[in-house]
């Protein structure tokens, strides 16, 4: 992937087809045609990998979520390559071109602002339709925030469940987290930091007492990580600024096999949740908690409120 210093095999000068790492400039080997989808930094721009630098060089265009990002990645290392937009206001008129491009042999590096492509970006639909052409893709992997946030919360990650962003508006909100409740693995979202407040709280209305992590500007000279059950955090947030910068936020997993309860306890616990939350999300809490059925469960909410309508 990687040849030489500055100088070609003949003792010629290096082609443009290059870049600068560590004070060196190294010549990128020619690339197989293809789509290579290639992870950039999402903060430090030492987080890449050698063969990640190779192949920008290398390829005939790279096509970018916002070429002013990658620019300056580009510009950092030393790269000339040729860039191309490609987000989610162009995708539609852009596939046909990168497509017909690789079909004719075309060498593309695909990459997003920051992280690995695909994750959170238009990105898929391209890779989709190279597949189902018959057309190579090939992955270059590296950072990725989702990944990074794991390692360091202190949370479950044998199973881990990547929901994005959550609604903005909070009764949406608080309806999905109901629904994602009984999911058996850590919870992880990307969150801005003026809604990180809003959404911390209503994790914390919705799932209780679970053990939560919030990453902040990870990888860069602010990084942060601040661990707590979801109220603590929550409470914390609401006396607080709005934090600056990139946020992950991971949620733990309900109790392993639920909470084994009695009768009674499960009509209190849907009691308490019933007064912030409708039927359906309730039902949904309650039997992540407990383990039991979500349809039993949902039954018993319903009876519960019929009985109140009648006082």
């Amino acid at each position: 992937m990687i040849k030489g210093s500055g100088q070609k095999g003949d003792g010629s000068r290096a082609s443009s087809a290059g870049f600068t790492a560590l004070g060196l400039r190294a010549e990128a080997e020619p690339l197989p045609p293809g789509l290579h989808v290639v992870a950039t930094p999402i903060g430090n721009l030492g987080d890449i990998s050698f063969r990640a630098v190779a192949t920008l060089a290398a390829a005939d265009v790279v096509v970018a979520e916002d070429t002013r990002v990658t620019k300056v990645l580009l510009a950092h290392y030393g790269i000339a390559t040729p860039l191309m937009a490609y987000h989610e206001h162009n995708a539609a008129a852009m596939r046909p071109q990168l497509l017909a491009r690789l079909a004719a042999g075309g060498t593309l590096a695909l990459v997003s602002d920051a992280g690995t492509p695909l994750v959170s970006d238009p990105g898929y639909k391209l890779v989709a339709e190279a597949v189902a052409a018959g057309l190579p893709v090939v992955p270059v992997p590296g950072a990725s925030a989702v990944l990074a946030a794991l390692v360091v919360a202190g949370l479950p990650t044998d199973l881990f469940f990547f929901e994005v962003f959550l609604p903005a508006k909070s009764a949406a909100r608080r309806a999905r987290i109901a629904d994602l409740a009984a999911v058996p693995g850590t919870l992880v979202f990307f969150e801005s930091g003026r809604r990180v407040a809003e959404t911390v709280a209503d994790l914390a209305t919705v799932l209780g007492e679970r053990d939560a992590a919030l990453a902040r500007e990870l990888t860069k000279h602010f990084e942060t990580v601040r661990r707590a059950p979801l109220p603590t955090l929550a409470a914390a947030l609401a006396d607080e600024d709005p934090p600056k910068g990139e946020i992950v936020l991971l949620v733990g997993p309900p109790p392993a096999g639920g909470v084994p309860v009695d009768a009674d306890a499960v009509e209190a616990k849907l009691l308490a949740a019933l007064d912030r939350l409708g039927v359906k999300d309730a039902s949904a809490v309650v039997a992540a908690e407990t383990g039991l059925p979500r349809r039993e469960v949902y039954a018993r909410a319903l009876a519960l409120v019929a009985g109140r309508r009648d006082r």
